[in-house]
């Protein structure tokens, strides 16, 4: 799933979550330190567990561990909930915040449901961000235009039996490799960003590029009727490889680099530092 997606903010606390059979499920550590602001989350939910079980909330039944994005950028076990059992931990939490976080909560989970029953209002809250951030109206047409690609080459993947995360990443890195030389945590690497989301630093030819190579993907696993890792990682170079061409003609045209160190944070920064002078 899109970072953005991923996280949500309650009060400038970042909330994980993520989408599992069919409802959000939130990072119970995360939970806790929106409402204690404790420094030792891990520890307060070990002592609530306790709590919660003399109490007959089954945890076993009511929790479950999915993987999240950790603090070190890998995607690690997480202890989550979905809305309803969160509702029941946050009872057992005494914090002047758990009214507003509750409310918070029931319309986080809500969106969700618009969005599926209406994709349309999904994409619109999505170009709003992207539009508060300061991004350009050119550059949020790309990335709206870059996540349908990748959804659809994803969707493909998941039809011809590529089931892992790993094997999700995999793929994702030889196209990228084949592409621009670079894998995605070497692309980051190059740009100086850690959690951020790569795509949500690229500049416009390189949207354009990651495009060309995850729409080839697609196409070429489609037409090879591509089954199974092995196949889909052929698939992928091959698909990879006609975005990477593309990109060494546009540069001898240009005579310049499509891909740049330059990141959103910075470019940003830059455009604050004009507008201040004006």
């Amino acid at each position: 799933m899109d970072s953005e997606n991923a996280l949500v903010v309650f009060q400038g606390k970042k909330i994980r979550r993520t989408w599992f059979n069919d409802e959000w499920w939130f990072s119970v550590i995360d939970i806790i330190e929106a409402l204690t602001q404790t420094g030792r989350a891990r520890k307060y939910w070990s002592d609530l567990k306790k709590k919660l079980t003399e109490e007959g909330f089954q945890l076993s039944e009511k929790i479950g561990q999915l993987k999240m994005t950790a603090e070190d950028g890998k995607m690690r076990l997480t202890d989550c909930v979905n809305t309803k059992n969160a509702f029941r931990i946050i009872q057992s939490i005494p914090s002047k915040k758990a009214e507003p976080f509750k409310q918070w909560l029931a319309e986080v989970g809500y969106q969700r449901v618009q969005e599926i029953e209406n994709p349309e209002i999904a994409q619109k809250r999505m170009r709003e961000l992207y539009k508060a951030k300061g991004y350009s109206d050119a550059w949020i047409e790309k990335r709206v235009r870059g996540i349908a690609i990748r959804d659809e080459l994803t969707s493909e993947w998941d039809k011809r039996d590529i089931k892992t995360d790993r094997e999700y990443s995999i793929l994702t890195a030889e196209i990228s490799k084949a592409t621009f030389g670079l894998t995605p945590s070497e692309y980051k690497k190059l740009k100086g960003l850690k959690r951020e989301n790569l795509r949500d630093h690229m500049g416009d030819l390189e949207l354009i590029f990651s495009m060309l190579g995850e729409a080839s993907t697609t196409r070429i696993a489609r037409d090879k009727d591509a089954q199974g890792f092995i196949e889909n990682k052929s698939a992928a170079k091959e698909g990879g490889a006609v975005a990477g061409t593309a990109r060494r003609e546009l540069e001898k045209q240009i005579k310049g680099k499509v891909v740049s160190k330059e990141n959103y944070l910075e470019v940003s920064e830059k455009q604050k530092r004009l507008d201040k002078k004006k």
